[in-house]
């Protein structure tokens, strides 16, 4: 009778802790060659962000001086400087603007990637003829937090990332993170949003969260198994203990 006391209550908890492939699941309701209407992404560039810009022309003596390597090499920066970096990169002040060697202070904050190369080589082409600019973000990174394998930071090396590439960065979300609402704070002109995600949702290549924008912060929620597992761990110890000690006081006053 025992026996089968005990094996009634393990099928009752094994069935009970069957889970449903809706939530765990990506993008579970996607149909084969089912497609949205994809949200257009271009990073916009802010306050903070360090840029590499490289000037080139049909005569390249005539585009060294507008290169930042060139001017730090021709005043010796470079050996008197540990941080090299500070000198081969721009660095975006909180006006929105840099200061480019023989044009003066340029505002490329709110513009996208291909709009502040155009404004840069427009601006050239009053000193020097056919110019070329290519311009890279590079500490583009988003931050990774909560019930994912290995929190931190991801570094982007192209100009876009995704949610589900960020995740994967950090390995994934853990089997209890909460998949339907995951938070992404986000910054944009001094101003804070937080929005949500449901990632179990085909639906979500088209939020505006799907691409990261320049220092967002992802947070995975904890599930509820992760909440009442924080309350039932300490409580079942005890539990556990107290019949313990009731089995052989009963055990010891039978003899």
């Amino acid at each position: 009778m025992f026996k089968k006391i005990i094996a009634l209550f393990v099928l009752s908890v094994l069935f009970g802790s069957c889970a449903s492939n809706s939530k765990i699941v990506y993008m579970n309701n996607a149909e084969q060659g089912q497609s949205g209407t994809l949200v257009k992404y271009e990073n916009v560039l802010q306050p903070d962000d360090k840029l590499a810009i490289i000037v080139t022309a049909d005569e390249p003596a005539l585009a060294a001086p507008f290169n930042l390597i060139y001017v730090s090499l021709q005043s010796n920066q470079l050996n008197n400087v540990n941080n090299n970096d500070a000198l081969t990169s721009y660095l975006i002040d909180q006006k929105g603007e840099i200061d480019f060697p023989g044009v003066g202070k340029v505002k490329l904050a709110g513009l996208t990637r291909i709009e502040a190369e155009k404004k840069i080589k427009d601006i050239l082409s009053k000193q020097i003829q056919n110019p070329g600019v290519n311009l890279r973000v590079i500490n583009f990174k988003v931050s990774v937090s909560g019930e994912v394998v290995r929190p931190g930071p991801v570094v982007v090396n192209g100009d876009r990332i995704t949610i589900l590439e960020a995740l994967s960065a950090v390995g994934d979300l853990t089997i209890y993170g909460k998949r339907k609402e995951i938070m992404i704070i986000r910054e944009k002109e001094g101003v804070k949003t937080i929005g949500y995600v449901d990632i179990t949702d085909k639906d979500i290549i088209n939020s505006p969260y799907y691409y990261l924008c320049q220092n967002d912060v992802i947070y995975v929620k904890p599930n509820k198994t992760k909440v009442n597992s924080s309350v039932i761990g300490p409580n079942l110890t005890v539990g556990i203990s107290a019949i313990s000690l009731i089995v052989t006081i009963i055990a010891l006053s039978t003899r």
